[in-house]
């Protein structure tokens, strides 16, 4: 898949895996029908993806959009797509200035200079398996499980993945499925098998469900 800034993109799947879930869940059946047309969509690209991961972690979608848009200008001052090369070659106090954080100036460097160095296989992940692109990330600084399986749904639009590390995933099973009572892990994953093989979309629904406006990434 190759997405340029500008261009949006929704998954191929996803009328057939809303197909599905109504007809093997029933809350999935009641859900859907309330967001109509509303669906996943994918934009910019990988580099800036996973640049904007960074940046919003751990603030507010308000303060990650303020702190991004100055590193944007810093990163890319003409307004164009951001080059890990670029990024690279940005010193940590130029990076401070811009509203982040010195880890998270050590995380966007260390991304950076995973792209500009070649050690992601970033042609190859379309056909690479979900786990192995999630080792894969995982080895960047800053980047955990959770902001792989974001990667995966939001970016690359994997059908089927569960992020049980995700709080929004558990209180969306919980209000949904067990009239608010408190989830396990064990429990989420037993309501999720019913959703197989497109728990994405079953995700992105339940995370709608939470808030009405469309999930973005």
């Amino acid at each position: 898949m190759n997405l340029d800034v500008e261009s949006t993109v929704s998954p191929e799947f996803w009328d057939a895996a809303c197909k599905h879930l109504k007809r093997s869940d029933r809350v999935m059946k009641r859900l859907i029908p309330r967001f109509g047309e509303a669906r996943l969509r994918s934009r910019g690209d990988a580099f800036t993806t996973l640049s904007r991961s960074v940046v919003g972690q751990q603030i507010s979608v308000k303060a990650a959009q303020s702190v991004w848009n100055r590193f944007a200008e810093l990163a890319s001052p003409g307004g164009g797509p951001l080059s890990p090369q670029v990024v690279a070659g940005l010193e940590v106090v130029a990076l401070r200035g811009a509203g982040l954080s010195a880890r998270k100036a050590e995380y966007l460097l260390d991304l950076a200079n995973h792209f500009a160095a070649g050690r992601l296989h970033v042609a190859q992940w379309g056909q690479m398996t979900d786990e192995a692109i999630i080792d894969e990330l995982v080895e960047i600084r800053g980047f955990g499980r959770w902001t792989a399986e974001m990667f995966l749904i939001f970016y690359l639009m994997r059908p089927d993945v569960l992020p049980l590390d995700d709080l929004g995933l558990i209180k969306g099973i919980s209000l949904n499925y067990f009239s608010g009572e408190s989830v396990s892990r064990v429990e989420a994953r037993e309501v999720a098998e019913a959703w197989a093989p497109y728990r994405s979309v079953a995700t992105w629904y339940l995370w709608r469900s939470l808030d009405p406006l469309p999930v973005d990434y």
